[in-house]
């Protein structure tokens, strides 16, 4: 049996996994005042999972760190299924199938770091932005062209969305 192209592997994905900082944001922390960590993303990204959303799939975070700013974000995008906290995303995103009754190979996610890998090596659609580690890039099945932060999650959901065939009935509501 020959290898799935990463277009197959995206026509197969039920839910999607976002990592946060290096994919959500641009992998920066910006401090305030009382030393509180600051977050900037994306609002192009935050369209794509609510469209991604509406074609079917589900959407959810799985994060190292822990940031108040990660679940209003969340929030505001109806992303259900969130996981903070704890270099361990293995046991969070097992977990995860097991609450959606889903199969790794239904799953995508997007990452960028060595943390990732866990993850990124046991799901059907593994992909990596262009500023990601090496060892990352080198286990991927797509690498986006745009980076983390900067677009790259609403390119892998207009993949998504392309793959499956649901990109022009979610867009007609806007191209009226």
């Amino acid at each position: 049996m020959t290898d799935l192209t990463y277009v197959e592997r995206a026509a197969r994905v039920k839910l999607m996994i976002f990592d946060v900082d290096g994919v959500l944001t641009d992998g920066s922390l910006h401090y305030g005042a009382e030393g509180e960590a600051l977050k900037t993303f994306n609002v192009h990204d935050g369209l794509g999972i609510k469209l991604l959303q509406e074609s079917g799939v589900q959407t959810a975070i799985i994060s190292a760190r822990t940031s108040p700013q990660v679940i209003k974000r969340a929030a505001d995008l109806g992303i259900v299924h969130l996981h903070q906290g704890g270099h361990d995303k293995l046991t969070p995103f097992k977990a995860l199938l097991e609450k959606t009754g889903l199969t790794a190979d239904q799953v995508g996610f997007i990452g960028d770091d060595v943390v990732d890998l866990p993850i990124l090596t046991r799901v059907g659609f593994a992909v990596a932005v262009p500023n990601g580690r090496a060892e990352v890039l080198e286990r991927a099945h797509h690498t986006t062209v745009a980076a983390g932060g900067r677009g790259a999650v609403r390119e892998v959901c207009e993949l998504l969305l392309h793959a499956q065939g649901t990109y022009e009935r979610v867009m007609a509501q806007f191209l009226v």
